[in-house]
């Protein structure tokens, strides 16, 4: 586009108008960029040749375009020079007016400074009437003014007598009158009224303690309470005034029943001592229900509905009495006695049917909502009081009883019997007796007690069994070693295995119901380890009888007479006959015990290879002797009274069968049939047996040990102990020498 086309398409300014100077440069740049915008806009239209014919109209169109703009913005200039002409006439009518009322407050200024003046001068004269109208209204009150000391002393005699309300109505009339001569005297209080205040605080006092002793008013002098709730009810419905304030008498009378509630019956002077507890709380169990049932007639009709006595009275004396339980719980520890009577007060005969549980106990009393009187915290510190202390005096009674029936056993005469002949002693009642009756009281309490004290039994009961077991120990080393004489030692062994019957019989008591029985497991492994021991013990005196004999078994003299075991026999006869005495299964157990550690006794004297056979003979010998013994002994534990299938003398039956075989080639099979029935025997026993026979070569002696080891190892017959395996057999001999020969 050329120059001259360019110059075409400029608008033209309207003739009077310029462009803006320097001194509006919003203008200035507001132009230059209509300007860039109107280039841009022209160079995009005619860009092309073929848009230049349009010129013509595009200008017209753009002219006509500049003309309204034109006209409406002189129209717009216009209107805003009419309101600016309008808000100039508007400023200077107000500034007229502002000028005129500056003028007016400036006479009034002047003339106020000269009423100030004239007032000074009229000052004496105010106060001259002040004073006058003050004495205007005290010329008017001066009867009653001069009857207000009377008055006082008045109201004060009615305090004395008793006569509340009365006097709170003369002191109102007072306190009105005081009011009165207060506003006309401008706050200023007369000298006649400075005994009000402390009439008032005695009317106060008076109402306070006729609270504090509502429980003897109400059943000698009603009307005096009812007077005293009247004088808090008329007060509390007084209006309020700036120079009398609610006293709020209403609550201090409440909190005075509460006081002398709580000063009745739970005043620091009577909580209880030492020892004293259980006759306190017996008298709170009498006086309780009766404040409550006093409350509930006499004192309640005496009081307006809203004082919900009942209620005041059961929750204050809650309050009062689980606040002294507080004091005696942090105060010095209590005894057993005192522990068990608060726990079993508390939880039962508190809310029980004789106080706060009591069907004639009215709703109004609402003590569901009552807060427990202990704390679990509480409960947990007296039960574990009680525990302790229950332990440490259940400990020294057991010690007693086991000293005493330790002191017996060293006496000259044999054990007590009961009826039926057994030994007897009470020392397992009394232990039975002590535990038993600790258990049972405390299920008068609850659960939780009952099973700590439960607990507790079983621990003392397992220290005193260990404490038994250890006193039999000293008992039989002092025996043993002849420091101490007890003329009756077997006897008193089986006087405690009577003991320890009678104690495990009545185990059954302190089985709890919900109690695992695992629980008595370290007392039933008490039980066992006594009985075990009684039994060792009773079993080590006959050892120390059969030893010596058992020396000099087998033998040619045990081979040609009875006499050895005849003498076998007349120990252990005389050591077991008081086997009797012994309750069952005891008694059973001991004698099978005594019949096994005889033929124990017989197996090791056998197993020692003191004697060869030299023939055949004396094989059949010693087979027949093993026979005629076995018959002898198994006859005597009959005699004794152990049942045939609790006793293990078959054992010399089986070996008999390996000396009597007269072909030592089939002594295999013996010994397989000897395994059989006694798996525990070893190659050492059979050796030792076959060293007895004296007639078995070292092929046959091969082929008998080999048996042994053929096949799987046979179960034990049933109801069968283990023999061998306790019975220690002697080294094999030397390889150099045979069987049968010399050495042998």
């Amino acid at each position: 586009m050329d120059t001259a086309a360019k110059d075409e398409v400029e608008p033209a300014f309207p003739l009077g108008s310029s462009c803006p100077g320097p001194e509006w440069p919003e203008q200035e740049r507001a132009e230059q960029l209509a300007r860039g915008a109107a280039l841009k806009w022209a160079s995009g239209i005619f860009y092309r040749p073929e848009q230049l014919a349009r010129l013509g109209q595009y200008r017209s169109r753009e002219m006509q375009r500049t003309s309204s703009l034109e006209a409406r913005i002189k129209s717009v200039v216009q209107s805003y020079l009419e309101g600016v002409q309008t808000g100039m006439w508007q400023l200077t009518r107000a500034l007229e007016a502002v000028q005129g009322a500056r003028e007016a407050l400036g006479q009034a200024h002047r003339l106020l400074q000269g009423m100030t003046e004239v007032a000074q001068t009229l000052k004496s004269l105010r106060e001259q009437v002040i004073q006058h109208k003050q004495l205007q209204v005290l010329s008017q009150l001066l009867p009653r003014l001069q009857a207000v000391p009377a008055s006082i002393v008045h109201i004060q005699t009615m305090i004395d007598a008793q006569r509340l309300l009365e006097a709170y109505v003369s002191l109102r009339e007072l306190e009105e009158l005081r009011e009165d001569t207060w506003v006309p005297l401008g706050g200023l209080e007369l000298p006649v009224f400075e005994g009000l205040d402390p009439l008032t605080e005695a009317l106060g006092c008076a109402v306070e303690m006729a609270a504090r002793t509502a429980g003897r008013l109400a059943r000698e002098d009603p009307a005096q309470l009812v007077s005293a709730v009247r004088v808090a009810e008329l007060e509390a419905e007084r209006t309020s005034s700036p120079r009398q304030p609610l006293r709020d008498w209403r609550q201090r009378f409440l909190r005075a029943l509460q006081e002398g509630l709580e000063r009745v019956h739970f005043g620091p002077s009577l909580l209880p001592g030492p020892g004293a507890l259980a006759e306190w709380l017996e008298t709170l169990r009498l006086a309780l229900p009766s404040e409550l049932a006093t409350a509930e007639a006499l004192i309640a009709p005496c009081c307006p509905p809203h004082y919900k006595v009942v209620q005041l009275w059961a929750h204050t004396l809650h309050s009062g009495l689980r606040h002294s339980l507080h004091e005696l719980l942090t105060g010095p520890e209590l005894e057993a006695a005192d522990a068990f009577t608060l726990l079993h007060w508390t939880q039962h005969v508190y809310m029980g049917p004789e106080m706060m549980g009591s069907l004639e106990l009215g709703p109004d009393a609402d003590v569901s909502h009552l807060e427990p009187l202990l704390t679990p915290e509480n409960i947990e510190h007296l039960e574990a009081i009680f525990v302790a202390k229950v332990q440490a005096s259940v400990g020294q009674w057991l010690q007693k009883a086991l000293d005493g029936e330790v002191a017996e056993w060293s006496l000259e005469k044999e054990p007590d019997t009961d009826p039926s002949g057994f030994y007897h002693s009470p020392m397992p009642a009394i232990v039975l007796q002590i535990l038993d009756e600790n258990i049972r009281v405390t299920s008068l309490v609850g659960t939780s007690l009952q099973r700590r004290v439960h607990d507790m039994a079983l621990s003392e009961l397992s220290t005193f069994l260990r404490s038994f077991s250890d006193a039999l120990i000293r008992f039989s080393r002092d025996h043993l070693r002849g420091e101490a004489v007890a003329p009756h030692y077997v006897p008193y062994l089986l006087a405690t295995l009577n003991h320890h019957t009678a104690l495990r019989s009545s185990m059954s008591f302190l089985q709890l119901e919900g109690v695992p029985t695992l629980a008595l497991a370290r007392v039933e492994t008490a039980m066992e380890e006594l009985q075990r021991r009684i039994c060792r013990l009773v079993l080590e005196e006959l050892l120390a009888e059969l030893q010596p004999l058992f020396a000099v078994l087998p033998s040619r003299q045990w081979l040609a007479s009875t006499e050895l075991l005849d003498r076998v026999c007349e120990q252990t006869a005389n050591l077991c006959r008081d086997f009797c005495r012994v309750r069952s299964p005891a008694a059973q157990l001991l004698l099978a015990e005594a019949e096994r550690t005889v033929v124990l006794q017989y197996l090791r004297a056998l197993m020692q290879g003191r004697l060869v056979c030299r023939d055949a003979d004396e094989r059949i010998q010693a087979a027949e002797r093993l026979r005629l013994d076995a018959t002898q002994l198994q006859e005597l534990f009959l005699g004794l009274g152990l049942e045939e299938n609790a006793q293990c003398v078959s054992v010399l039956l089986a070996l008999r069968e390996v000396l009597r075989l007269r072909d030592p080639t089939l002594l295999s099979l013996e010994v397989a049939s000897l395994r059989q029935q006694f798996p525990d025997v070893s190659e050492d026993h059979v050796s030792a047996l076959l060293d007895l026979r004296g007639d078995v070569s070292r092929e046959q002696r091969l082929a008998a040990l080999s048996s042994l080891q053929a096949g799987p190892l046979p179960s034990p017959p049933a109801g069968r102990r283990a023999l061998f395996s306790l019975v220690p057999a002697p080294g094999p001999a030397p390889s150099s020498c045979l069987p049968s020969g010399p050495c042998a």
